[in-house]
């Protein structure tokens, strides 16, 4: 039997992992009781980009900048930067081209 395996991932599985992402950020921010309006404001987004990363809609520049992005949101999210860190490491074929 044999079977190819390709290093760049579909754009089907690139949308999994960016609902997977988007849903864990959702969740999280339900848990603590915030709204996206809220999680939005603390971390310096706009509402329409945070509710557009819950839908799966993870930005490629989300990791640039040296992290502060996901550092802000991991601060709005009330977790520790090396927890989202993992999270972006687990889910980082959101980001593969």
């Amino acid at each position: 039997m044999a079977y190819s395996v390709s290093h760049a991932p579909s754009s089907a599985s690139r949308r999994a992992w960016c609902q997977l992402f988007g849903g864990m950020i959702q969740d999280r921010r339900e848990a603590i009781g915030r709204s996206v309006e809220e999680a939005a404001q603390l971390s310096g987004m706009a509402s329409s980009e945070w509710a557009a990363i819950e839908a799966g809609h993870v930005p490629a520049d989300l990791l640039s900048d040296d992290g502060a992005r996901l550092r802000s949101m991991a601060d709005a999210l009330e977790v520790r930067f090396d927890h989202m860190a993992v999270l972006v490491h687990l889910c980082q074929g959101a980001w593969a081209a």
